[in-house]
């Protein structure tokens, strides 16, 4: 689906793409005309309010066949994605590290469950009325979303497949987003997401403000995820008169409201609040080349800012295959306890610092102030290894989403899914005492 993308030029700035289809269907010069080309409707989507700041300000214009107000009333959709949940008061505060191994995916042999469908909440804060806060979820799915579409009045996700490709259907155009990368569908963006069998793979939504990319400070004009890597999609249109559910997500309940053709029917739109995605192969690594370790806030691929300078709703970041280069200086991330809750997952390979238990579609949770670290085998290895220039993480895609809140994690999460290992606490007992006051 390469010619379904193109690359932005950078964050904040205008996009427009027209189906080619139909050339001339962008206006020129007025948002909207007493009569658009090709008798389509005008409509705007707007992600902030009208009056921010120029550089802040978030919109794109849409030309489509009908306008997205041609639907039916909106009612409670009973029984669909039980396990989606805003609720954080159900279960009592567990401030232990958590480990999860892999959660099961859906078989072909078991009923289709699509992408909405297989939304499971796994921790979260803030109140989605108030715009504050985030919520961590999990997609477990194995059939492609029919005659459907989703969209979030709460937040915006950020998707990161960890099994399958998923082709994803905007009202922008097509995006096809596999394992290693990830994409960013906005607050308001309705979307279909087709899969090619099971599938999984992990969501940060965020309530309030929009992911960016990270200021570089000394680091300068270039590095970490660039401007130029982003793509978008090119507009594309289908006009079908079908009976067509659309799901929405408000105030973390679903609601299902029919109407009678393709919401897919934008011929052209032109603005600067888009749905894109992002390989992650891309992301430029900037690493310590003496002694000591960079705090891992060097990794970050996006990060959705607070009102607090320096300080993150959430932060996307990732472990990358590198060059690791420190001089006399214990490798794998040092015992730390954190004002940050840190929620990470493993997409392929073997992650450094964890045991064993620590597995591709799995997850941990280290909670604001729980101390945490490598395990034990993993400090010992480290401790005599010979201190040379070598290669760490290939084959390996370990990320993290950070987060200034303190996570409630779920019932699903806690008890039913039967996936918390209650055995995590156990990597770090057999850590020996080492300390002998006759011996530097």
């Amino acid at each position: 689906m390469k010619d379904e993308l193109k690359y932005l030029t950078g964050f904040g700035n205008e996009f427009s793409s027209e189906d080619e289809r139909c050339p001339g269907a962008l206006p020129e010069g007025q948002n909207s005309p007493q009569k658009c080309p090709y008798g389509l409707y005008a409509e705007q989507l707007s992600g902030t309010a009208f009056t921010a700041p120029r550089d802040e300000n978030k919109r794109t214009w849409f030309y489509r066949i009908k306008p997205s107000v041609c639907h039916d009333v909106f009612e409670p959709l009973n029984g669909v994605s039980v396990h989606l949940t805003h609720d954080w008061g159900k279960i009592s505060p567990n401030p232990n590290q958590l480990r999860w191994r892999p959660f099961d995916v859906p078989t072909r042999q078991e009923p289709e469950v699509d992408f909405v469908e297989g939304l499971h909440t796994i921790c979260g804060a803030g109140d989605s009325r108030c715009r504050s806060g985030l919520v961590i979820h999990v997609y477990l799915c194995n059939a492609s979303m029919k005659d459907k579409a989703f969209y979030n009045s709460d937040g915006d996700f950020l998707i990161v497949p960890q099994l399958g490709p998923l082709n994803i259907t905007t009202e922008f155009g097509k995006m096809r987003v596999e394992p290693n990368e990830i994409c960013v569908i906005q607050r308001g963006m309705r979307f279909s997401v087709t899969v090619f069998g099971p599938s999984r793979g992990y969501i940060l939504e965020v309530f309030d403000n929009h992911f960016q990319l990270p200021q570089l400070g000394p680091i300068g004009a270039n590095g970490l995820a660039n401007p130029r890597d982003f793509q978008t999609p090119v507009a594309w249109y289908e006009d079908r008169d079908v009976l067509y559910k659309i799901i929405n997500k408000y105030q973390g309940k679903l609601f299902l409201a029919n109407q009678d053709h393709s919401p897919f029917d934008v011929v052209a739109w032109h603005g600067n609040y888009v749905p894109y995605k992002y390989n992650l192969d891309n992301f430029m690594v900037i690493n310590s080349v003496s002694f000591d370790h960079c705090d891992p806030s060097i990794f970050t691929v996006l990060t959705c800012p607070s009102n607090r300078p320096g300080t993150a709703i959430a932060d996307f970041v990732i472990f990358p295959p590198r060059w690791s280069v420190q001089e006399h200086t214990f490798r794998p991330p040092y015992y730390h306890r954190n004002c940050m809750s840190e929620f990470m997952g493993l997409i392929k390979g073997h992650y450094e610092a964890k045991a064993e238990g620590f597995q591709p579609g799995g997850g941990s949770l280290h909670s604001c102030m729980t101390p945490h670290g490598p395990d034990a085998n993993s400090f010992k290895a480290a401790s005599a290894a010979e201190l040379r220039s070598e290669r760490i993480a290939d084959g390996t895609q370990a990320f993290m989403f950070e987060t200034y809140y303190g996570l409630a994690v779920t019932e699903w999460a806690s008890t039913i899914c039967n996936k918390l290992d209650s055995n995590y606490y156990k990597c770090w007992k057999t850590l020996e005492k080492n300390f002998n006051p006759n011996q530097k």
